[in-house]
């Protein structure tokens, strides 16, 4: 068969390994010493649990704002392919993805490829063809034996560790640390952003020598009203715009954001480009807000850490007449620990669906479930049609919130006719 389109390559990338999921380094190593890319100068890698996005986010916008071209390579998408790879800040052409599909699929032979392992290499090729300044790069699931972590970075980030993936990543905060500290560098910086600090953490970073960096200890965040300020090993910066939504969660992962560019260079702090990068909005489908009668709010909040931070950020906002929650999960989530956190905002009903994914939990087995944890319920299937239940059931005055996966929100937004 001929590739000739983007979804072509997409198509048969999906059909030629069964398993998404297939964790180790060798192949996709083999193929990259065939590619032989040109890494930028500053490479900074992104892992953790939950909060990646967002300091990703943080680390793309202040280093253009101080005049470095940039790559940015993030999964899953929300809507389309290109999303996962940004030159720039703007995704690249179906053009130039499957140029870089042709030669990776030319370099790697008989090596199999997973199709994150296939979109990992086609990125590179992107960002190598760019010649930029710098490429931040967001951990896929692990880290160790993601295959991001190929790529040697100059400053590593760990942003937080909690329970997701556990059949890959181990049953234990300790063992799923490890993993992620995998991405840390023998002698370069490595930071961690949350607190309290999993002994895996800083057992790496003794083991192979990385000069470990930890939020409220060597870099941390103090607020007042309406602003706040940030304190690194050297440098300080006050009276700094908040970031939305706003809340402590967000404080900390653009706190960790600054920390690695000042451990990469300190000259990037510069005010003015810090204050851009912090007061442009999240991206899209993190507590993204649309419309007032009603409101929809949609998050990609998929494990039980990310549906706490959601849920305390649903009691900040203003009252509403009520809450509906429109759910879907990947099969490997947990529902008990998500549900748990959701219920905090009190929701009038849950309508569940499937999402949109091969390990989309079926919408059915979901809303069983839910019932049996004592909530209303309802199985509405398709994502689509979830969203169009929850519309009819609702008055003007209510929040819809849209929440579970990217496979969720992602068909949300195309479905609300978002820009």
């Amino acid at each position: 068969m001929k590739r000739r389109t983007l979804a072509d390559w997409l198509a048969w990338q999906e059909s030629q390994n069964p398993a998404e999921i297939e964790l180790g380094l060798e192949r996709v190593q083999a193929v990259l010493a065939r590619l032989e890319p040109k890494p930028a100068p500053a490479v900074l890698t992104v892992g953790g649990t939950n909060g990646k996005g967002s300091t990703v986010g943080f680390l793309d916008r202040v280093l253009r704002a101080g005049g470095l071209r940039t790559g940015v390579y993030t999964s899953p998408h929300l809507r389309r392919y290109n999303e996962r790879i940004r030159i720039d800040g703007i995704p690249v052409t179906d053009a130039e993805l499957t140029r870089a599909f042709r030669r990776v699929d030319a370099a790697r032979g008989d090596t199999p490829l997973t199709y994150f392992e296939f979109g990992t290499l086609a990125a590179w090729q992107c960002f190598s063809a760019a010649q930029l300044d710098a490429w931040v790069l967001e951990v896929g699931l692990g880290g160790r034996l993601d295959a991001v972590n190929a790529i040697d970075p100059q400053v590593s980030l760990v942003t937080t560790v909690d329970f997701d993936h556990q059949d890959y990543l181990g049953d234990t905060l300790e063992e799923i640390a490890a993993e992620k500290a995998g991405i840390f560098r023998s002698g370069r910086p490595a930071l961690y952003g949350d607190a309290p600090v999993p002994s895996a953490i800083t057992d790496r970073a003794v083991q192979i020598d990385a000069p470990l960096s930890c939020w409220g200890r060597d870099f941390s965040a103090r607020r007042w009203a309406g602003a706040w300020e940030w304190r690194g090993r050297a440098a300080n910066l006050a009276d700094l715009p908040m970031p939305e939504p706003g809340d402590d969660a967000q404080l900390r992962n653009a706190s960790l954001a600054l920390a690695a560019l000042e451990q990469l260079d300190p000259a990037l702090l510069d005010y003015e480009s810090v204050v851009t990068g912090l007061t442009a909005p999240p991206p899209a489908g993190r507590f993204q807000r649309i419309g007032s009668r009603p409101e929809w709010l949609l998050d990609v909040a998929h494990n039980p850490q990310a549906a706490r931070v959601l849920a305390d950020r649903c009691r900040s906002l203003p009252a509403v007449s009520e809450t509906i929650i429109v759910l879907g999960l990947l099969a490997d989530k947990s529902v008990d620990g998500v549900v748990a956190a959701l219920a905090a905002v009190e929701p009038a009903g849950w309508i569940c669906c499937t999402p949109d994914h091969l390990r989309g939990r079926e919408s059915a087995r979901l809303a069983a479930r839910l019932r049996e944890l004592g909530h209303d319920a309802q199985d509405a299937g398709l994502v689509s049609d979830a969203l169009t239940r929850a519309g009819v059931i609702s008055g003007p005055a209510a929040r819809i919130i849209v929440c579970g996966s990217f496979s969720v929100v992602g068909p949300a937004l195309d479905w609300l006719a978002v820009p």
